[in-house]
């Protein structure tokens, strides 16, 4: 059974029909050509395909795009430009906290909440926290120092 989805998604409103079984990446990586969050264990565990749902940080794997009808999507895509990119994007780049980059969109995406949620939590973000905050976000090449060093530079 198909039905009709509406999403904010990084700023511009979309209506997509999707097959009701249809996970909110499968949406937004087939039907709207955002491929930025990656499809890697499509279990939740791996984090690779995390966006904003509405501010918070969600595994889009495990999502209903049907469920999240009128929601507010941000993507990495949606993080910055090209020519004004994220704060923690070009941490990112300054820290060297990618290699492969299949990670990184989700890493980053991760990183965006958890900052908001620690600032609204009132909580410090030292490494041990931030390290914490991004458990369930795996980097498959180890760059995980360089990861919460760029982290932590934006977070501080």
């Amino acid at each position: 059974m198909d039905a009709e989805v509406t999403l904010t998604v990084n700023g511009t409103q979309q209506a997509v029909t999707v097959d009701t079984r249809t996970t909110l990446l499968d949406l937004l990586r087939e039907h709207l050509g955002l491929t930025g969050a990656k499809k890697g264990c499509d279990h939740g565990q791996c984090g690779s395909c995390t966006v904003l749902l509405d501010g918070r940080r969600v595994n889009a794997c495990l999502v209903l795009a049907v469920a999240e009808d009128g929601a507010e999507v941000t993507t990495v895509e949606g993080l910055g430009t090209e020519h004004e990119p994220h704060p923690l994007q070009v941490a990112f780049v300054e820290h060297d906290a990618f290699q492969c980059g299949y990670c990184t969109p989700g890493q980053l995406c991760s990183a965006v909440a958890m900052i908001d949620e620690a600032g609204a939590d009132g909580v410090a973000l030292d490494d041990d926290e931030i390290r914490e905050r991004m458990s369930g976000n795996l980097c498959r090449c180890g760059a995980y120092p360089n990861i919460v060093a760029a982290i932590a530079a934006v977070a501080r």
